[in-house]
């Protein structure tokens, strides 16, 4: 089974791959953990990855789809993986199909209100790294190992307004490219609520 998430920032991705994972024996891949990855091994494509990040430059998409190529033909793959923040654009999106197909694609709709709560109730821990939200959470310390939380300069109204402008240019596009594979999920209940669409959805595949 191989699926791509779509999403605008924190409408949840990360929480629903994760209980994805847990049910479907599948991976989860994030380019971001790619890249650091590689460039921590100082593999060949990491080092190349590397040489634009270190000039400010945007990796070229076909670097990072021969990483995700390499990445996927790993045995942990065999049953399959979740792609998690690729493709963020239709040209990505067309590199994709040179490699694989895929067969569902899982769109996380939360409205712009709710992502920009969540974006500026964020808490994280500076010792674990474990989220929180101030909605559902109340407490200034880790309820895992007890360090306490604090709020990233960049979870603030001003970054999300302009990334959610960056996605609604370059990445809410996919949304027509994947039309008929789409399902687009809810995103606005409980995670338990979030998954249980998207694990009937899967389960009737």
């Amino acid at each position: 089974m191989k699926i791509i998430l779509l999403g605008a920032p924190f409408s949840g991705k990360g929480t629903l791959a994760r209980n994805i994972v847990n049910d479907f024996d599948v991976v989860q891949i994030s380019t971001g953990d790619l890249f650091r990855e590689n460039i921590k091994n100082q593999t060949e494509i990491g080092l190349l990855a590397k040489s634009y990040m270190d000039k400010g430059n945007l990796v070229p998409d076909e670097v990072t789809v021969s990483m995700l190529k390499e990445r996927i033909s790993k045995p942990d793959c065999k049953n399959g993986f979740i792609l998690d923040g690729f493709p963020r654009t239709i040209p990505q999106a067309e590199a994709l199909k040179t490699i694989t197909d895929v067969d569902a694609v899982i769109l996380l709709d939360v409205p712009l209100d709710e992502i920009k709560r969540r974006c500026v109730g964020r808490r994280t821990c500076s010792k674990c790294g474990e989220i929180y939200n101030t909605s559902t959470y109340d407490k200034s310390t880790c309820a895992k190992c007890g360090s306490p939380l604090f709020q990233r300069d960049d979870d603030n109204l001003e970054t999300i307004t302009a990334r959610l402008e960056v996605y609604e240019k370059t990445t809410a596009p996919l949304i027509n490219f994947y039309a008929d594979k789409l399902f687009a999920v809810k995103g606005m209940g409980t995670p338990e609520e979030t998954y249980k669409q998207a694990k009937d959805f899967l389960r009737r595949l």
